[in-house]
């Protein structure tokens, strides 16, 4: 009980960062429109797992030295908008879907899993943003006499719940209608998508 209010600051915080638009929400939107709930579920499970990335170097205590490093700190957000930037460019060169059968989407879907989970788990590990959250939160909000363990703890809840929000999303966003309504656009609705993973990249290097 003693470290309830420290936690309740955690949640409240964690909660305002997740559901706020960025790289991990517009991945699981093309996700969920373009592969399916279960390739979107699968994202959000390396989304979630690359939290773990974060809250283990904080724990550790690299997160001082990041935060006394500018030039480590750049190099990160530099490989985080080359590797969004990547996504936006094979997003813009989508092409106008051909018809495939059933089972052929499905046997593409099943073989795409892991590439979903790296994916995901890539997209969060390496955003600048989300370093920059746990740098504030574990430097900031959580007391160094806070025992590692309870660290590790609220390092879990912030993983479990970024796993509940976004395969949340992922169950409304690929439902049958909401699917049918985006894929009417096709191609050009992954370009759009396209076009803001750029756009994030490039507010990646310029923040």
């Amino acid at each position: 009980m003693s470290y309830l209010d420290e936690f309740l600051l955690i949640a409240i915080s964690h909660f305002f960062a997740v559901a706020s638009p960025g790289p991990d929400f517009a991945l699981v939107l093309k996700q969920s429109i373009q592969k399916g709930r279960n390739n979107a579920l699968v994202t959000s499970a390396g989304i979630a797992t690359g939290i773990l990335v974060h809250v283990s170097y904080c724990v550790l205590g690299v997160a001082i030295v990041i935060s006394q490093s500018p030039t480590l700190f750049a190099v990160l957000k530099y490989l985080a908008a080359a590797y969004l930037a990547y996504i936006g460019v094979m997003a813009l060169r989508s092409k106008p879907a051909s018809h495939q059968s059933e089972q052929v989407l499905a046997q593409t879907e099943s073989e795409s899993m892991v590439k979903a989970f790296s994916r995901g788990f890539l997209v969060n590990a390496l955003n600048p943003k989300a370093t920059l959250f746990f740098l504030s939160l574990f430097t900031l909000v959580i007391s160094v006499d806070t025992p590692i363990l309870i660290q590790a703890g609220y390092g879990m809840y912030m993983a479990v719940a970024t796993l509940v929000w976004f395969s949340f999303l992922s169950l409304v966003l690929s439902r049958e209608k909401v699917r049918a309504f985006f894929l009417k656009a096709g191609h050009w609705f992954d370009r759009g998508i396209g076009v803001v993973l750029i756009a994030l990249a490039v507010r990646v290097v310029l923040v």
